[in-house]
């Protein structure tokens, strides 16, 4: 690659390319999009990512994303608060909510049980989803991890640890195909495995 012809521009191309996805040549044409663009709105950019990263929360109860110490969807009493659906992490929230079928809280784990990642159970939020359990008298948990061995092994870990709770354990109808992120799948099909949703013992 010719050398660039500035070090700022240089610089720039390098913390984009920092992004996933975003390859050099990628992170070349938005460097060179955001030099053409007024000064304001880049600087408007600048000030909402720096916003974004000093001052959004998670939310003391679910570990969702959150403005505030409560997110809006535990605090918004019309919910089922008593039906909890655990996910991987805050993108399987907004998918879920993007099919309009789940009208209960959630518990965001933070990620999967993975080994080969250096990933256990004590790196994911699953005791304070027991404590959820317990202090929040919940009737059903519904297990909507990716459909995947590390997804599969999480679940199984989760329902072993909830044995000890009068709780209903559901687990996604496999409507969302072996392998697959609930993130891609689309609106339908997610809203059908949700509501169509079966006991955790009957999957496995």
């Amino acid at each position: 690659m010719q050398p660039y012809p500035s070090k700022l521009l240089e610089q720039a191309v390098n913390e984009i390319s920092r992004l996933p996805g975003i390859g050099r040549k990628t992170a070349l044409r938005m460097a060179l999009h955001l030099l053409r663009r007024d000064t304001s709105e880049v600087e408007a950019l600048g000030q909402a990512v720096i916003r974004m990263r000093k001052e959004v929360i998670y939310c003391n109860r679910c570990k969702n994303i959150s403005d505030n110490d409560v997110c809006s969807i535990c605090a918004n009493l019309k919910r089922d608060q008593f039906t909890v659906c655990v996910v991987e992490d805050i993108r399987d929230v907004m998918a879920v909510e993007n099919t309009n079928q789940f009208g209960g809280v959630y518990h965001v784990l933070g990620g999967i049980i993975s080994p080969m990642d250096g990933v256990g159970p004590q790196d994911l939020s699953i005791d304070s989803l027991l404590d959820r359990i317990e202090m929040e008298n919940i009737t059903e948990v519904i297990l909507a991890l990716p459909t995947t061995i590390e997804g599969d092994t999480t679940n199984f870990y989760i329902a072993r640890r909830l044995n000890r709770f009068s709780v209903k354990i559901t687990t996604i109808a496999r409507g969302i195909s072996i392998g697959d992120e609930l993130e891609y799948a689309d609106e339908v099909t997610l809203g059908r495995s949700i509501l169509n949703r079966t006991p955790y013992n009957v999957s496995i």
